[in-house]
C-alpha cells in the first residue's frame, strides 16, 4: 500500500517492485511515488499478471514537515487538474534541489546539476542528491549524504517546497481519491487533526514498520474519534535503498476489512 520506485526516489522499476511483492505474498498493491502517477499504468499492468489486487496511488510532500506526507488512493490518473498540480509540485521540487546543489557546491564539495538531475528521470528528491554523493564517493550510503548534508542544521538543508497539507487533502478529493495520512508516527509533533479531517482526511496509516504498539493503539483511537479508516504500508524503496527491504505488511481484521470496502468495494 506505500511503495515507491526509480520514477521518484525508489531504486527499483515498477515492475520489479510489484514483482518483489508477488513473492512475499503482498495481496493489495499500491505504488505511491512521490508527486507522479507516471509508473502507475506499468505497476498496475505487472499486478494484473501476478493476480495482486491494486490501487492507483501517489504521495504528495507538504511543506509543514519535512515527513508530512499524504498518500491519494484510487485517484483519477487522467484528471488534468491534478496531474497540472502534481507537475507544479515536481517543479518546486525542481527549485529546492537546485538550491541544495547550489549550497552545497558554494561550501566546497564537488556536486553538479548534472550529477543529481541525470540520476532522477522523473520526480527529483534529496535522495537522488544523496545518491550523486555517494557516486562520487563523497559519502559511503545515501543515509550517510542525508545526515552529513541534507538534514536540519547541515549545509545543504532546504525546507520542504511542498504545499500545505489543506491543498494535498483537498486535490486528492477533486481528483476522487481518498486521503491517508503517511507514516503518521514521524510527524507527531505537528499533528492537527481537525482542520485536517474538516478538508477531507480519510483514513491514517497505523500500520508502519517504525510504529511501536502504543503509538498504533493512539493511532487507532484518534481513527476511532474521526472516523478514519486504518491503513498499513512498508514505504518500500528497493533493495539498494539502505532503508526498510521487506515489502508488504500485515493489516489485520477488521480494519483490513474496512479497507478493502473503502477502496476496492469489497
Amino acid at each position: 500500500m506505500h511503495t515507491h520506485s526509480v520514477f521518484s526516489d525508489g531504486t527499483s522499476s515498477p515492475e520489479e517492485v510489484v514483482c518483489a511483492a508477488a513473492r512475499a505474498g503482498v495481496q493489495l498493491f499500491a505504488l505511491a511515488d512521490h508527486d507522479t502517477t507516471d509508473g502507475v499504468p506499468r505497476a498496475q499492468a505487472e499486478c494484473v499478471r501476478h493476480q495482486i489486487d491494486f490501487v492507483p496511488a501517489v504521495e504528495i510532500s507538504t511543506r509543514e514537515h519535512d515527513h508530512l506526507h499524504f498518500l491519494g488512493y484510487g485517484v483519477d490518473l487522467q484528471n488534468q487538474r491534478f496531474q497540472q498540480f502534481l507537475a507544479q509540485n515536481r517543479q518546486n521540487r525542481q527549485n529546492r534541489i537546485k538550491q541544495i546543489i547550489r549550497q552545497i557546491a558554494q561550501s566546497g564539495v564537488d556536486l553538479t546539476e548534472e550529477d543529481v538531475f541525470s540520476l532522477a528521470p522523473n520526480t527529483v528528491s534529496r535522495a537522488h542528491v544523496a545518491d550523486a554523493l555517494k557516486k562520487k564517493k563523497i559519502v559511503p550510503s545515501r543515509q550517510e549524504g542525508f545526515r552529513q548534508f541534507l538534514v536540519p542544521g547541515q549545509v545543504g538543508y532546504v525546507p520542504s517546497a511542498g504545499v500545505t497539507v489543506v491543498e494535498a487533502i483537498r486535490e486528492i478529493k477533486l481528483a476522487g481519491g481518498k486521503t491517508v495520512m503517511a507514516h503518521p508516527g514521524l510527524t507527531k509533533d505537528v499533528w492537527n487533526f481537525p482542520p485536517w479531517v474538516e478538508a477531507g482526511l480519510d483514513g491514517l496509516e497505523v500500520f508502519y514498520p517504525s510504529h511501536t504498539y502504543t503509538l498504533k493503539q493512539e493511532l487507532l483511537k484518534i481513527a476511532r474519534k474521526y472516523d478514519l479508516f486504518a491503513t498499513g504500508g512498508s514505504d518500500y524503496h528497493g533493495p539498494h535503498a539502505g532503508r526498510i527491504t521487506t515489502l508488504g505488511i500485515s493489516i489485520p481484521p477488521p480494519y483490513s476489512d474496512r479497507l478493502l470496502r473503502k477502496l476496492l468495494d469489497k
